[in-house]
C-alpha cells in the first residue's frame, strides 16, 4: 500500500539541540521561542471559571449568547464597528480555527482548491491548507512586510477559497494595509480571513481589524490568548460575513467543536474589562525594548520594536546558528526563521514572553 500523508516534525520539536545547550546554565532554560504569556489573568476571570456552574451541561458550539454578545461589545469599543451578535461565534482557541476551516470551505466549494497566504507566517495556513487536501500557495510580501497583493497569480486567485491575512504579522510584527486587502478580496471574489489575535498589541497605531471596511466576504479572527493570558483555556472566536458564519457555525456543530462552558464564562469578563489590556500593553512594550537593545548589543544584529505584536524579528545571516549562539551564551531558546517560511532562513524570531526577572537573567548572562 502506499505511503499517504507524513506529519512534518513539528517546528519546536526541533529545537532540542539548542535548549540542552541553554540549559546547562545555571537557572536553567528562558524560553523565549514561543508565544506563550507569562503574565497572571486577571482574579476576576479565573473566579468566573471556577464558579460559572456550566461544566455539567454541553455547551452552545456557536458560543453562548453572553459570550457573543460580550465579543460584540468589544468590537464596537475596540473598532468603532457594529457587528451583529448572529456573525459571531466561538471557536477553540484561533489555532484550530486556521487548521480546520480551509476544510470546511473546500466542502462548500468543491470547485476551488488553493490557499493562498503569506508568505512569511505563523506556519499553521499552510497546514490546514494541506491538512484540507488543498494547494497552499505563499503570496509573497513587499517592502513594508504586507501582502504584496500584485504579486498573486491570476489563476491562483481563481482558484483560491480564501487568503489569510495576519496584521501585526506572526512573526514580523509588520501591519498589513487591511483595506487593499479588503478590496483585492471582492475585487477577485475571494474570501478573506484576517487573523487578528495580536490587535490590541499595536504600538504606533490604534488597534485594527478588516471588518471595519465591511463584513461581505471578509472574516476575522480573535482570541484571548494574548490579550488576557488565557491561552491554556483555548477561547476566541470569529465574526463576519453572515453567509460565511453561518455556514461555519453550522458544519462545526456537526465536528463537535465546542468552547468549554467554564472558558465561555470567563471570556465574558475578560472581554468586558479593557484595563488589563493597558497593563499589559506596558509590559510588553518594556520588555521589547529592553530585549532589542540587550540583542543588538550583544550581536551586532539589528534588533527594532515591531509595529505590532511582541516578537523580535531580526535579520541575523542564519537563524540556526544566531539560535544555538544565543542558547550557549545566554540560555534563552529562540525560533529560528525558516519555522515561519521557506525566504526566512536568515531571520530569527524572539517572543517576550518571560518575566522581567527572567529577562534580566538572559541580559546578566549575555554581558
Amino acid at each position: 500500500m502506499s505511503q499517504g500523508f507524513v506529519p512534518p516534525p513539528y517546528p519546536y520539536d526541533r529545537l532540542e539541540s539548542s535548549k540542552s545547550k541553554a540549559a546547562k546554565h545555571a537557572g536553567g532554560v528562558v524560553d523565549l521561542s514561543v508565544g506563550t504569556p507569562c503574565d497572571p489573568p486577571l482574579p476576576s476571570v479565573v473566579a468566573a471559571l471556577s464558579g460559572s456552574n456550566t461544566e455539567r451541561g454541553y455547551p452552545p458550539s456557536i458560543g453562548s449568547d453572553p459570550f457573543r454578545e460580550a465579543a460584540s461589545r468589544w468590537m464596537q469599543r475596540r473598532f468603532d464597528i457594529n457587528i451583529a451578535v448572529n456573525d459571531i461565534a466561538a471557536c477553540i482557541g484561533t489555532k484550530e480555527f486556521v487548521a480546520s476551516t480551509p476544510s470546511y470551505l473546500r466542502l462548500r466549494s468543491p470547485d476551488r482548491s488553493t490557499v493562498l497566504f503569506p508568505a512569511v507566517a505563523y506556519p499553521t495556513y499552510e497546514m490546514g491548507a494541506i491538512l484540507a487536501g488543498c494547494r497552499p500557495v505563499a503570496v509573497p510580501m513587499n517592502a513594508a512586510g504586507g501582502l504584496d497583493l500584485d504579486a498573486i497569480d491570476p489563476d491562483d486567485a481563481r482558484d483560491a477559497l480564501c487568503l489569510w491575512a495576519n496584521s501585526p504579522s506572526n512573526p514580523t510584527g509588520a501591519l498589513d494595509d487591511l483595506a487593499a486587502i479588503a478590496r483585492w478580496g471582492k475585487a477577485n471574489d475571494v474570501l478573506v480571513i484576517s487573523d487578528e489575535c495580536y490587535c490590541e498589541f499595536t504600538w504606533d497605531s490604534p488597534a485594527q481589524s478588516i471588518l471595519q471596511y465591511g463584513t461581505s466576504g471578509l472574516v476575522s479572527v480573535h482570541s484571548l490568548s494574548k490579550r488576557s493570558n488565557l491561552a491554556g483555556v483555548r477561547v476566541g472566536f470569529y465574526a463576519g460575513d453572515p453567509e460565511i458564519v453561518g455556514y461555519l457555525k453550522e458544519v462545526r456543530k456537526h465536528a463537535g467543536l465546542m468552547v468549554p462552558g467554564p472558558a465561555q464564562a470567563a471570556a465574558v469578563v475578560a472581554f468586558d474589562n479593557d484595563d488589563h489590556v493597558v497593563v499589559q500593553r506596558d509590559l510588553y512594550r518594556r520588555r521589547l525594548d529592553m530585549m532589542a537593545d540587550v540583542l543588538s548589543t550583544w550581536s551586532g544584529y539589528r534588533f527594532t520594536p515591531p509595529a505590532g505584536g511582541f516578537y523580535l524579528w531580526a535579520h541575523v545571516g542564519d537563524g540556526w546558528s544566531f539560535a544555538d549562539g544565543l542558547a550557549a551564551a545566554g540560555g534563552a531558546l529562540i525560533s529560528p526563521g525558516d519555522f515561519y517560511g521557506a525566504t526566512s532562513s536568515g531571520w530569527a524570531r524572539v517572543a517576550v514572553v518571560q518575566p522581567n526577572d527572567r529577562l534580566a537573567l538572559v541580559a546578566a548572562r549575555l554581558r
